[in-house]
């Protein structure tokens, strides 16, 4: 009979478990966010100034953000292209506007990377800990039963250390649905971000009739 309380045991270390997980995942993209959101606001404050695909380059050596991964891109590639010299207007629209899709997508992916483990954690904590209570209840009344005694001091103990589980649960599970909301919001902003600065650099590379100086 001592042997049963170990799966609530090993439901509240796995419940600690999570947790620790759940603000690890918070704090690492509590950073990234700030520095991701730090550089991008650099950006989309000075992009109303920049007139050419060089100057943008040349502002955002240094910037680590999303915009500039998706400059960095365009610029990388726009070399590439103007290598080849029957690449006309329309081509250049085309895979422009295709390798701007790409990248966003792939810094969307790293911005919401983590969520679905939130979302998971957020979901699951309260029915695992409401596992553990429950088989904590059915321990301690067989518990009751054996003893045949059925006292309020001898009921309160063992099912109050069962709800320990539901609490625990409850309490892992709530900082993982805030965390997940705040940041599924944070990488929307910083989508629609990127959806601008995708406009407006296609307009620039317009202006510089797709050339790279």
């Amino acid at each position: 009979m001592d042997k049963v309380p170990d799966i609530v045991d090993f439901v509240l270390y796995f419940l600690a478990g999570l947790s620790i997980l759940t603000w690890t995942i918070l704090i690492v993209k509590c950073y990234m966010f700030w520095q991701v959101k730090k550089a991008n606001n650099q950006v989309l404050a000075s992009l109303s100034e920049v007139t050419r695909l060089t100057k943008l380059s040349n502002m955002l050596e240094i910037a680590k953000g999303s915009l500039s991964s998706l400059n960095n891109k365009v610029m990388a590639n726009l070399k590439t292209w103007n290598k080849d010299a029957s690449l006309d207007t329309n081509a250049y629209q085309d895979m422009l506007r295709q390798s701007l899709r790409q990248e966003r997508h792939n810094q969307q992916t790293r911005l919401e990377s983590g969520l679905a483990v939130l979302a998971s954690i957020g979901s699951t904590a309260p029915f695992i800990g409401l596992f553990g209570t429950v088989w904590g209840i059915m321990h301690a009344l067989k518990g009751i039963s054996a003893s045949g005694s059925a006292g309020l001091d001898v009921v309160a103990g063992p099912i109050g250390e069962a709800l320990i589980a539901t609490a625990m649960g409850i309490a892992t599970a709530i900082p993982a649905v805030l965390a997940y909301n705040y940041f599924l919001r944070q990488s929307r902003l910083a989508a629609a971000d990127m959806d601008h600065f995708s406009e407006r650099l296609q307009i620039l590379a317009k202006q510089s009739d797709y050339k790279v100086d």
